[in-house]
Order: structure tokens, then sequence, then C-alpha cells
């Protein structure tokens, strides 16, 4: 999966930036709150048409999003409450953008088909986390899946940056879709396995 391949890749620096964040005694936590911030920054700047830098300012928002786990491990600090607000928040930013994207769209002329395309891409995101989050209420750990939150960042980022926002959410729009059904297709495979064992 892409997302492991890039934490092995940028573990070299994420780690020597979680230390020193550790030392200046910040919590994961605040850190979690500073990337959505940072985030909701974004959202702004992409609601206003500042649609390149927004995807370019989404890539420190998004490091933040890896520092906090690390800096919590550093720290000792993993705790339920934090694994939870993180999750949340992350659901928070996604939508935060989206939210931006729209008032991007309705600041100029958008088509009917630019509206559904940004709303497809909300839900399919939106059910992504719902369906790993169910996944694991009835015991099944789905780690996979086509479009996990970090390829739909990635996805997100270089669109805007290219300035093409509309694309990227297409993009979103079937393979947010494709992931969701992967993750059902995991959790019905799993618990079948169970029911059977």
């Amino acid at each position: 999966m892409l997302t492991d391949l890039v934490r092995e890749w940028t573990r070299g620096f994420v780690l020597p930036i979680a230390r020193f964040i550790g030392w200046s005694g910040i919590s994961p936590n605040a850190i979690t709150l500073a990337g959505f911030s940072l985030t909701v920054a974004v959202a702004v700047l992409l609601a206003m048409g500042h649609v390149q830098l927004a995807g370019v300012l989404l890539i420190p928002a998004a490091g933040l999003d890896a520092i906090d786990g690390s800096l919590a491990r550093l720290q000792n600090r993993v705790t339920r409450f934090g694994a939870f607000l993180d999750s949340t928040i992350d659901r928070l930013s996604e939508a935060a953008l989206f939210l931006g994207a729209l008032l991007y769209y309705l600041g100029g002329s958008p088509t009917n088909v630019e509206i559904i395309v940004l709303f497809v891409a909300l839900i399919g995101s939106l059910m992504v986390s719902y369906t790993k989050a169910r996944g694991e209420a009835v015991g099944v750990a789905i780690k996979g899946g086509l479009l996990t939150r970090f390829e739909r960042m990635l996805v997100l980022i270089i669109g805007m940056a290219l300035n093409e926002l509309t694309a990227a959410l297409w993009i979103l729009a079937v393979l947010a879709h494709v992931t969701m059904l992967q993750r059902i297709w995991i959790t019905w495979r799993n618990t079948r396995d169970l029911k059977n064992g």
C-alpha cells in the first residue's frame, strides 16, 4: 500500500521533527489541532479562489497529521482518546476542504456536474472512513484499500497544485467508492471466516 511505503520513506525526517517537538513539550493532541487549523486555512484559501496556493499549503497540513502519531509514540502518550480525536479531526478536515471546494465553485459559475461530483466525492471519502470504523467495530482490522486518507490527500494536493480541482474530485468520486466496496468485501470475507471457524 502506498501509505506504508511513504511512511517508510518519510520516517527519516518525520522522526527528527517529532523529537524536536517532543523536546518543546507540545502534546500530540495540540499537533492534531494545529494540523486541523492549518487545513481550515487551506479551505478558506480554496474558497477564495487561491486553488494552487491552497494545494501547496495542504502539504504541511497533511504532514502534521503524520507527526502527531509519531510524537505520541515517542512521548509514550498513545491514548484511546488521542486516537479518537485524531480520527475525528481527520473527518472534519476533509469536510472543511470539501466545503472550501463548494464555496469556490459557487463563487464562479458552477455546472450541475461539478456540484454532483463534489458531493459524490465527499460521500465516498466519508464512507471509506466509516466502513473502516464499522469493520473494526465488528472485529475486522482494515488497513488496506485503494484510496486511504493519505492517497485522498495526495490526489487533492496534486489536483489543486496543478489547478485541476475538478479532475481531482472525479478521481476521488470514483476511487473512494471503489475503496468503500473493497472494505465492505474485506469485512464480509473476514466475518464469514469467523462464522465458519
